[in-house]
């Protein structure tokens, strides 16, 4: 599996754009709700806290068969960052698996940007040769699992470190 890129990726109200250090000022704030943190726990980082963290996203994965790819989204329409999409692709035995999460900030929710942002994430996704998504989802967080379904993903049963795993094929 060769590795992958994120690419820009248009959708109808939204840009996902591939994530840089210079977004961390303006996330951080897009970011900065502690109930955000409600299901994953921690809490807000702080802007220089974050330009440290997508540096180390930016340089990529140390697994030379791993993909680390992060966008940020862009509602057009207020050209305002709203949220972010990952998807972390590696190896499988079926063909190459992309781990997808996604976070839209409290002052955009509820407006359909994470299952736009997911959508649009997955179809770039197939687009690559990902044969498969998976998310892990906490069980009482039932926005994200409505995102999930919206994107037509299922949930297995499966749990992983307190979360349940959600599945989706996308490829051939």
């Amino acid at each position: 599996m060769s590795i992958l890129a994120a690419a820009a990726v248009s959708t109808g109200r939204l840009d996902l754009l591939p994530l840089r250090v210079s977004h961390a000022g303006e996330m951080a704030l897009v970011l900065s709700d502690p109930a955000l943190h409600a299901f994953t726990g921690g809490t807000p980082d702080t802007p220089q806290a974050l330009r440290s963290r997508y540096r180390r996203m930016t340089a990529g994965s140390p697994d030379p068969q791993v993909s680390w790819l992060n966008w940020v989204i862009r509602l057009r329409e207020e050209s305002c960052l709203t949220g972010t999409v990952q998807a972390t692709v590696g190896p499988s035995r079926h063909g190459p698996v992309a781990e997808i999460a996604w976070v839209v900030g409290t002052p955009w929710q509820k407006r359909g940007i994470a299952t736009e942002a997911a959508k649009g994430l997955l179809a770039w996704l197939c687009g690559q040769g990902v044969h498969s998504v998976i998310a892990h989802i906490h069980p009482d967080h039932r926005a994200s699992a409505a995102v999930a379904t919206a994107a037509g993903l299922t949930p297995t049963g499966e749990w992983h470190d307190g979360e349940i795993r959600w599945h989706r094929g996308i490829g051939g």
